[in-house]
């Protein structure tokens, strides 16, 4: 069965960093496409950001310039380096890979 496990999340002040990350195992990482999503309380759960197998990303409006996702093929890991943070980005951060597997998530709290 594959498994996402997420790491890094924690307490900062607004204007910080963190930096996510997710090891998979029991897949192909290299050829699979990752993604990180959040949700916040009461919220819906919402993409962030995805990287496809070939490097390519997509990042959501509200994180553009500010997040940046990228991919270890070597490691099969998956990271998400989260730069000028704000309360809003508080949520729990989850990551994925198809078809429909998650991680259990990590919790981020931005303090203002």
């Amino acid at each position: 069965q594959v498994q996402l496990v997420e790491s890094g999340g924690g307490l900062v002040q607004a204007g910080g960093s963190l930096r996510l990350s997710c090891a998979a195992s029991r897949i192909i990482f290299s050829i699979n496409p990752m993604g990180w999503y959040r949700q916040a309380p009461g919220k819906q759960r919402e993409l962030v950001a995805i990287i496809t197998s070939g490097g390519s990303t997509n990042y959501a409006d509200s994180v553009k310039g500010r997040f940046t996702i990228s991919r270890d093929n070597a490691k099969n890991t998956v990271y998400l380096q989260m730069n000028s943070l704000k309360p809003e980005d508080t949520a729990v951060y989850y990551c994925y890979t198809g078809p429909g597997y998650w991680g259990r998530g990590t919790q981020v709290t931005v303090s203002s």
